[in-house]
């Protein structure tokens, strides 16, 4: 039988562990495996195409009915170039706080969960409480996919989902949708005295980051809106940019990356559209000069928005467990909007502050690590009764 681990404790063994998303978290995924196991809980690993990570899913009680589902991510953003006191891949703790990168953004909410397992194995439950830790998160929610493909393929899979982003333990309902596009731009090179033969990649580009840029005003001034964000109204922004060889060069190519992150009910696909229809209003001019010319869109990541009611249970039961007679929504993005467009219902509610994620000197409050113990044992209550 394995020896109980406490919180903090835990949160110091898998903050030791460098998950940075370029990284393997198979050695993070490994050590939860085994935990698991010392406990007599075996978990399924749903790998990356190349082995080299892994989600792992485990369910605590009665295998023959969903339950709920304490869902994190292993993955941490990077620390380069970063100005840290200390590693940032080994706890330090204080005046009340834990440093670290991945205290805040999530392995608190991960350690929590894996250090009240003995006592969901020793709770009798009614309703089984299922444990989901997922790969590459930080770079567009890629690994909760397949593990979201593998539980659809069970006979049983979670009825509900917690998911632990920081959100200093208030339940979250909403959050935005976030749709990211490369556009390459295809010109014509010459030599830049004889522009008049060329096309000029990086201006047709120029035109339509500035398409994008009113456009992202447009919404700013225009809406639609929804206070409950900040900001409040969907935006649009050109995030990298690159093009050319030399000044003496007409550009032939040119590429940008640009972003949506839409409110919920705000379709980015008629802003795409909006965007794309601009761009064709460039070839006409481009291919006089070379037929060769052209102009190319690609998603390169699209990330569903979340948006539950207030009157879903999973929400009514976070609410319960924390007490909070309100519920928030957030700007960031999280796995939540894949659950619930695989059909679990999903509420976001984590110990720690977003403020403090991706930062020099991340770090937690130990008090939102006790108030996200008690949020588990009162959840351990509810399980025991069956009173989801």
């Amino acid at each position: 039988m394995a020896k109980a681990i406490s919180s903090v404790e835990m949160i110091g063994r898998l903050v030791a562990f460098d998950t940075t998303s370029r990284e393997s978290n198979l050695g993070l995924i490994e050590f939860v495996r085994d935990y698991l196991d010392g406990f007599g809980v075996k978990s399924e690993l749903v790998h990356d195409s190349d082995s080299r990570k892994a989600n792992l899913f485990a369910t605590i009680g009665p295998p023959d009915r969903g339950g709920v589902m304490l869902s994190g991510h292993s993955d941490v953003v990077p620390v380069d170039g970063q100005d840290w006191d200390g590693d940032p891949f080994v706890v330090r703790e204080s005046d009340g706080k834990l440093y670290g990168r991945g205290t805040a953004d999530m392995k608190s909410f991960i350690a929590a969960a894996l250090a009240a397992v003995p006592e969901f194995c020793a709770g009798r439950l009614r309703i089984p409480v299922h444990i989901a830790v997922t790969y590459d998160e930080e770079v567009g929610c890629l690994g909760v996919r397949p593990l979201i493909a593998a539980l659809a393929r069970r006979a049983v899979r979670p009825r509900f989902c917690i998911i632990g982003e920081p959100t200093s333990m208030q339940p979250v309902i909403a959050h935005k949708g976030k749709k990211s596009l490369r556009c390459d731009v295809h010109g014509r090179e010459s030599h830049s005295a004889l522009s008049h033969v060329g096309v000029n990649a990086i201006e047709a580009a120029a035109e339509i980051v500035a398409y994008i840029g009113g456009l992202a005003r447009r919404r700013r001034h225009e809406g639609p809106f929804d206070p409950s964000f900040m900001p409040p109204y969907t935006t649009i922004q050109t995030g990298i940019i690159a093009g050319g060889t030399a000044l003496n060069i007409v550009p032939r190519d040119c590429r940008f990356d640009f972003e949506i992150r839409n409110l919920p009910g705000d379709d980015p696909d008629a802003l795409v559209a909006e965007i794309r229809r601009h761009a064709a209003t460039l070839l006409p001019e481009m291919q006089r000069v070379s037929a060769a010319t052209g102009i190319a869109f690609e998603e390169t990541n699209e990330i569903p928005a979340l948006a539950a009611s207030p009157e879903d249970t999973i929400v009514r039961l976070a609410q319960s467990l924390t007490g909070a007679n309100a519920v928030g929504k957030v700007s960031f993005g999280t796995e939540g909007g894949l659950y619930q467009q695989a059909g679990i219902p999903t509420v976001v509610c984590g110990p720690g502050s977003i403020e403090q994620a991706h930062r020099p000197n991340e770090f937690i409050a130990l008090d939102q690590v006790r108030q996200c113990d008690g949020f588990l044992r009162g959840l351990l209550a509810r399980l025991v009764d069956g009173r989801v």
